[in-house]
């Protein structure tokens, strides 16, 4: 028996709809490297290079927080109800 409620379970997800799965319920941990800030947070200011970080980012991609700590950004997704999954 099938559960899903899904009304578009007959077809693959378009880009749009793919996007938007788990915005405001889901973030992504993502490692990286100093040297990779500037292309997520253009924002940020200049850091030394080689230092592993972590950021925080919604379900569709956006930055939201760059952290020294796996554990920070993973306490600031809780604090904001969101679901965390790492990607690598």
């Amino acid at each position: 028996m099938n559960h899903n409620t899904n009304h578009h379970a007959d077809r693959p997800l378009n880009v749009a709809e793919l996007a938007n799965l788990g915005l405001g319920e889901m973030a992504y941990v993502k490692p990286l490297r100093s040297d990779e800030v500037a292309r997520l947070f253009p924002e940020a200011p200049k850091l030394q290079p080689g230092m592993n970080l972590f950021a925080l980012l919604s379900a569709s991609g956006e930055p939201i927080m760059l952290t020294d700590s796996r554990e920070t950004a993973v306490a600031n997704a809780w604090a904001h109800d969101l679901t965390t999954v790492s990607l690598h």
